[in-house]
């Protein structure tokens, strides 16, 4: 799954609902992203737990790419084994 598909959220959920029947929500968004709704505005996203682990994967992937970059220029020091 990558981010393109993360962020293509299709399912609705209106805050009502989540209130009255969160079993149920939680049973829709196992495999698919959700927005909640509140008189029609987006106030929380709900994600399938392997959404979020592949969206916290991404995150820590940019910020070993940045510390790579930043070291790649820098300075390098000669060591003996």
């Amino acid at each position: 799954m990558n981010i393109s598909d993360i962020l293509r959220i299709k399912t609705t959920v209106c805050i009502t609902e989540l209130r009255r029947n969160p079993g149920e929500i939680i049973k829709i968004v196992e495999n698919l992203p959700a927005v909640i709704l509140s008189r029609n505005k987006p106030k929380a996203y709900l994600l399938p737990a392997k959404s979020y682990k592949a969206l916290l994967d991404l995150i820590d992937d940019v910020s070993l790419i940045k510390t790579i970059k930043t070291r790649k220029s820098g300075k390098t020091i000669k060591v003996k084994i």
